[in-house]
């Protein structure tokens, strides 16, 4: 064959048969043949094709470079350039060359897939060439600020790698952990950040790979960044740390999880270089902090359902005493480890979530005797460390730390230390006996032996610090009456005092935090008193300064902060009593609890203003935000507690939603205590009602308020609640089908059924209100096409009831779901007898909305059955739908349009005539 174009053909032939080799033969003589330079082009294009089949890479390469000599904008010839650069390694011109495919031809999904494929290979390949070079040249003197810009980029290339599973794994099998121990060791901080992210993406969700880099890296390295003094580097290593733990134990068979001899061995290394770290004297308080918050998080079980609490015993017997000697540590003293502000509370945190996960007094038994011994043997060297610990030991388990204040000469010891005069002796003496007067077994002793000890310390002491503590120890004792106005600790007047000087205090920014913090706790006991509510939101200045302080990094004041917000807005739980009980306890001379006048309903929302007004909504958000033990479910709920009480008025909650408020809320409805999810789950309801969902909870983030929702249809919420989340339900069903779907999945649908038989009214037309909405979704709607149940039957008769919220609810799910499966409509006259009776009242009714759904409804009977309209059409609905077509005063037209629709339609089946406008039976 001489001819270029048929040897071109028959290449074409033997290539779509599999003979690659016969179709270069081809292609090579028609190339020899071709005098055409757009030929010769195509024929480079294919014959690069065969050789990219046959694995000649340098010669697909060499072709289509060719091609695109002749013809620079041939995009096939220059994808399969692409395809033989990448085949070579010679990935920087690979990419270039797919790039500008894909720049020609953007909805091509091959040339996208390519450069998705070359930008993770590319991103490696540019990243061990800047390694390399590190390793051979920088270490020959070049400047230490060229050496960190390569260090940095290489390992911002490996954090965009790690983040998908591909790149991970191409990370983890060419040798990146090596690499990234290397940059772990650099001595810039956001170098070592880089690659801390970068192992986060590798041992997400993948237990495997996280067991090889444990084992890899070590886990002295790991702590020993951890406990590097950069605070950030510090909590991105716990947050690398927490990710592994998941890992590991998300790995583990449910029946065997936590216990010792089935617990992977990295799991029990990670628990102990944690627990070595505790009272380790070169970890830093941050790193120290972050191993705390990972004790809290991993070892209590998450569940009380799960009956294996093993992790929390081994960590008990491994770790109890270096805990507690961090408890005991006083930062005044060299000696002791560094800590931070934040320390003992984190300690008191752990300590409570250790002690509540024991089972059997035998185990709690155990814990206490730890305690002990090491109180005792403190107590023999050092007195001062032993009143610390047991003061942490009250903030935590108190009933641990009760027992251990009443051992021998413990309480005499903090009474005498009170007295010294040395400062720092005062200060832990004097915290240990505010902790203390908590404790109902000690309040008495120390309201009868330390008021007048406290009243001296505060007027006579020349140091703030102490002072401030006294005066906090003073409110404690003042505030035991709680809000009950009739029992007064202290002589009228001195209550309010005590307060003024909480608040000059708190003004006082010459201070140090931990002096303003005591302040804050000092308010926090006095706001049960309402004269001090309404002063403390009056000084805006003291407000300001207690939200700055809820900001800061001292996170010991956040519960203080979340009370006194609590006190404030009268958020906490109140039962009033039943009146008959009250007017019996006075006959028998009993005390009876006495409301302030300044509770009333009114001062408390002219109190919510003020707060708002100051910007308690953003604080709130930030304490939301804190990663710290600190943030404990009780502070949560004190949390969940004021943003119900600030989204109480309608007017208001646009402010909350746009300063934060409907994010913070979405995680406090699931982390909380069970009352602080349900207060959270309220304040997400109350929100979605009025405001827009999709602008209070804009992108993914309004899914996550359907469960908080959920929640709250259960027996065990009120029928506030219940309504509330019905009616926020059926405003997030009416926004979109995925939305319909996220409630379809988390089971709603059987309990707004259930609410459909509530006795309540208004509960009963919401559950039916949210139903209409649902019945968009198919799901729904088979639940009203299987046979043997009577939801079809409910919403005939309820179509028919007084409540006119409730029949617009129904009759508008009849006629959606009249209209989506006609099948349906078949079966309304099976539904009950007065059915007829029904339709036709809803087409006579005066209210124009119910009117226009009993049309819409008797439409789509008609349209769904001759039969069925045959019925019809022998009743009165004929002669009511004749009116309603002629339309006139109290008809709107789309009732008349239908109606002459449904005549329209009887007309056609034969069923009546049209004489003169007017409608007629026919004879049968």
């Amino acid at each position: 064959i001489q001819d270029p174009a048929a040897l071109k053909e028959k290449g074409n032939s033997l290539f779509k048969a599999g003979d690659m080799e016969g179709a270069v033969c081809c292609y090579t003589k028609a190339l020899k043949l071709s005098a055409s330079k757009a030929d010769s082009a195509v024929l480079y294009r294919n014959r690069s094709a065969c050789h990219l089949k046959l694995e000649e890479y340098n010669k697909a390469e060499s072709d289509a470079s060719k091609a695109l000599d002749i013809d620079p904008s041939d995009v096939k010839a220059r994808f399969r350039r692409a395809q033989a650069f990448q085949k070579l390694d010679r990935l920087d011109q690979a990419f270039l060359d797919a790039q500008r495919c894909a720049q020609l031809e953007p909805k091509n999904k091959a040339f996208q897939e390519l450069l998705r494929q070359l930008g993770k290979s590319n991103c490696f390949y540019r990243l061990k060439k800047i390694l390399h070079f590190l390793e051979e040249f920088l270490n020959q003197g070049f400047p230490d600020i060229i050496k960190f810009v390569y260090e940095f980029q290489a390992a911002q290339n490996l954090v965009v790698l790690s983040r998908d599973e591909g790149g991970a794994e191409q990370i983890f099998r060419n040798d990146g952990v090596k690499l990234i121990q290397k940059l772990l060791q650099s001595k810039q901080e956001e170098v070592v950040l880089s690659a801390l992210r970068t192992l986060v993406g590798l041992c997400t969700e993948h237990q495997s790979r996280t067991m090889a880099i444990v084992n890899e890296l070590g886990m002295d390295q790991l702590c020993a960044v951890m406990g590097s003094g950069a605070s950030t580097v510090s909590l991105a290593a716990c947050h690398l740390l927490q990710v592994m733990f998941e890992a590991l134990t998300e790995g583990m068979k449910r029946e065997i999880r936590g216990k010792e001899e089935a617990m992977l061995p990295e799991l029990r290394s990670m628990l102990r270089h944690l627990l070595e770290m505790m009272p380790a004297s070169n970890v830093s308080g941050p790193g120290r902090d972050s191993a705390i918050n990972l004790l809290v998080k991993q070892v209590p079980r998450k569940s009380f359902k799960n009956p294996d609490n093993s992790p929390t015993l081994w960590v008990i017997d491994q770790g109890l005493k270096k805990i507690l000697q961090v408890a005991g540590s006083i930062p005044e003293l060299s000696d002791g480890p560094p800590l931070t502000d934040n320390t003992h509370m984190s300690c008191s945190v752990l300590l409570s979530k250790l002690y509540d996960d024991l089972k059997s007094d035998k185990e709690r038994e155990n814990f206490n005797k730890i305690c002990e011994e090491y109180i005792h043997q403190s107590a023999l060297d050092a007195k001062l460390r032993a009143i610390q610990t047991v003061s942490v030991l009250l903030q935590g388990p108190s009933d641990v730390g009760n027992r251990t204040l009443e051992m021998s000469g413990m309480m005499d010891a903090v009474i005498s230390l009170c007295a010294s005069k040395d400062v720092t002796h005062q200060q832990i003496a004097v915290e240990a006996l505010i902790h203390a007067a908590g404790k109902a077994k000690r309040a008495s002793f120390i309201t009868a032996n330390g008021v007048a000890l406290l009243k001296d310390l505060y007027k006579t002491s020349e140091n703030d610090r102490i002072r401030v503590r006294a005066l906090v120890g003073l409110c404690k004792l003042g505030s035991a009456g709680g809000t009950d106005f009739s029992m007064k600790q202290f002589a009228e007047g001195s209550t309010g005092k005590l307060a003024k000087q909480c608040r000059k205090w708190l003004c006082n920014e010459s201070l140090p935090p931990t002096s303003r913090r005591w302040s804050v706790e000092g308010l926090a006991y006095l706001t049960f008193d309402a004269d001090v509510k309404e002063d403390l939101v009056e000084d805006k200045n003291a407000l300001m300064a207690m939200f700055e302080l809820a900001k800061s990094e001292d996170k010991t004041v956040l519960f203080a902060v979340g009370s006194t917000l609590v006190n404030c807005t009268n958020s906490y739980e109140v039962e009033k009593p039943d009146p008959q009980m009250v007017e019996l306890a006075k006959y028998a001379k009993q005390h009876v609890p006495e409301e302030h006048p300044k509770d009333a309903p009114s001062y408390v929302e002219k109190r919510l203003v003020k707060l708002l007004e100051a910007g308690v909504v953003s604080a709130l958000a930030c304490m939301v935000k804190q990663e710290s033990p600190a943030l404990t479910e009780a502070c949560k709920e004190c949390i969940s507690r004021v943003f119900l009480a600030l989204v109480e008025r309608q007017e208001d909650r646009g402010t909350v939603v746009a300063q934060g408020g409907g994010k913070a809320l979405i995680p406090l409805a699931t982390e909380n205590t069970d009352a602080g999810k349900v207060k959270a789950a309220q304040a997400l309801a109350k929100i979605a009602i009025t405001s827009n969902p999709e602008i209070a909870f804009p992108g993914e983030r309004i899914y996550e308020v359907v469960r908080p929702l959920v929640s709250l249809l259960s027996l065990n919420c009120t029928l506030l609640q219940n309504f509330e989340a019905l009616m926020a339900l059926t405003n997030l069903a009416g926004i979109s089908e995925r939305l319909r779907q996220k409630i379809i999945k988390e089971k709603a649908v059987p309990k707004i059924e259930g609410y459909m038989f509530e006795e309540q009214d208004l509960v009963r037309a919401s559950a039916t209100e949210c139903m209409c909405n649902l019945v968009l979704s198919t799901e729904v709607q088979e639940l009203y096409l299987a046979t043997g149940n009577d939801r079809l039957k409910l919403l005939v008769l309820y179509s028919g009831e007084d409540d006119e919220r409730l029949r617009k609810a129904a009759a508008g799910t009849l006629a959606m779901l009249t209209s989506e499966q006609p099948e349906l409509c078949k079966r309304i006259p099976g539904t009950t007898t007065h059915w007829l009776e029904i339709m036709q009242a809803l087409l006579l009714c005066e209210i124009s909305d119910l009117r226009h759904r009993g049309v819409v409804i008797v439409q789509n009977m008609i349209q769904a059955d001759r039969d069925l309209t045959e019925k019809l059409m022998e009743s009165e609905v004929l002669e009511i739908l004749t009116v309603l077509a002629k339309g006139g005063e109290g008809t709107s037209d789309p009732v008349s349009k239908i109606a002459k629709n449904c005549l329209d339609k009887a007309v056609e089946y034969g069923l009546i005539r049209s004489r003169e406008g007017k409608m007629e039976g026919t004879e049968p």
